[in-house]
């Protein structure tokens, strides 16, 4: 079998290099010269665990490669995966201009029977858009599936080769058949392909999500009352996920989610709902709270401290979460943001989000070498990112570097009463 993925972002780079080390021949396109030729050197332009070594083992077999051409990645292709960005538009609704432009494309390319899967993250309707784009210049036998993916950051290849489920939405016998095959490597028993139409595949993508961010500011109200009546939110935690109803992922309480996907995704259902008279408020207030989190954060910062301005912050964590380098919507932007415009100096570290944190703030931050190397003449240390090498560190290292002995975090990694007996002032949430 042969296939063809355009876009070469976490979604698309991830799908072909998995596939591709199934046996399926994959072609990957995209009309970023720059990115397109570090991939065929074998360098990937984005950090994510075990895909380039991946990435190049297939390489090496023949089994993928990469072009900047769509029409020879079309030829090659008996199933063509759109992997493209759909960025937050104004409204908070989803861009489908790169979808549909590739759409478009595509009707006056092929000349034979094809399968064409939205693997974007798209609203409803958008397999109904594509098909009608298509057929206004290819009059041939084809067919518009939806295949969304649950793959998370940092773990992309595991979620990808070892799925909970895989969704696909077709009402075609032909492309089932088609579909069915090329994803027989990563199906069993506790694996399922949950079969369903169009519509309701692409309605899947944004309830799973929206659920989940719903989840986690759930937690993060708990968190903000227990801190109001003495409770501990970890205890709640524990209380409430051993009941199978509720289970115990997406219980932490911190700093609210962030990435391309939460953020994006349940503002995109809000405005589809908007878009078909439907007032989704439970969306509403959790968009709001997520936002206001980090703005509780950083109000505790303040009311302990009573002065910001000349003091000097360490932060542990960039991204918006472990394990990535991705730092959209991550909280420690709008951490950064306060502490400058409150006039403070602001060290950071985070293994690997450094360079794109660069991009957006230049030298108004000081980008130390490693996570103690930040800690160094600071005042304060904010956790942000709950990175593994942050979970044991040298405490007395922290106690003799940071002047005032403070730390705040975020991501609860320690617990309140040994930090107090190692003589740390410490404030973490809903603790």
């Amino acid at each position: 079998m042969k296939i063809a993925v355009v876009g070469t972002g976490y979604v698309g780079l991830v799908t072909g290099v998995c596939f591709a080390n199934s046996g399926v021949d994959v072609v990957c396109i995209d009309n970023n010269l720059e990115k397109i030729a570090l991939l065929q050197k074998g360098i990937i332009p984005i950090f994510e665990p075990g895909v380039e070594e991946m990435m190049n083992r297939a390489a090496s077999l023949g089994k993928i490669s990469f072009s900047t051409s769509l029409s020879e990645g079309l030829e090659h292709a008996d199933i063509i995966f759109l992997a493209l960005p759909t960025p937050e538009g104004e409204d908070g609704s989803a861009d489908l201009s790169y979808v549909l432009g590739v759409a478009t494309e595509i009707g006056k390319l092929i000349n034979s029977y094809k399968v064409i899967v939205n693997k974007s993250t798209v609203p409803v309707g958008t397999a109904k858009k594509v098909t009608e784009l298509i057929k206004n210049n290819y009059k041939g036998d084809f067919d518009v599936v939806s295949n969304p993916e649950f793959l998370r950051e940092g773990s992309s290849v595991a979620d990808f080769q070892n799925p909970e489920r895989i969704v696909i939405g077709t009402k075609s016998e032909k492309a089932k058949k088609l579909m069915e095959a090329l994803y027989d490597p990563f199906t069993n028993e506790h694996a399922p392909i949950v079969w369903m139409d169009e519509a309701s595949a692409e309605v899947c993508k944004y309830a799973a999500n929206s659920f989940l961010a719903t989840k986690i500011t759930f937690m993060n109200e708990i968190a903000n009352l227990c801190d109001r009546v003495g409770a501990n939110v970890d205890y709640v935690k524990l209380g409430i996920g051993y009941d199978s109803r509720i289970g115990h992922k997406f219980l932490n309480a911190g700093l609210g989610y962030g990435g391309g996907c939460f953020p994006k995704d349940v503002k995109a259902l809000i405005q589809t709902a908007k878009e078909n008279n439907y007032d989704f408020k439970i969306l509403k207030a959790v968009t709001e709270v997520n936002k206001n989190q980090r703005q509780i954060f950083y109000q505790k910062i303040k009311d302990e401290l009573k002065t910001i301005e000349g003091k000097t912050f360490a932060i542990w964590g960039l991204s918006f979460k472990p394990n990535t380098d991705d730092i959209r919507e991550a909280p420690a932007l709008d951490l950064i943001n306060n502490l400058l415009m409150d006039n403070a100096r602001v060290r950071a570290f985070d293994p690997e989000a450094m360079n794109n944190l660069r991009k957006i703030y230049g030298e108004k931050v000081h980008y130390a070498e490693d996570m103690y190397d930040v800690c160094k003449g600071a005042d304060v240390l904010l956790i942000v990112t709950e990175w593994s090498i942050f979970k044991k560190p040298d405490f007395e290292f922290l106690k003799n570097n940071i002047n005032t002995k403070t730390i705040f975090d975020g991501r609860n990694l320690f617990e309140p009463e040994a930090m107090s007996a190692l003589g740390l002032n410490y404030f973490s949430v809903g603790r």
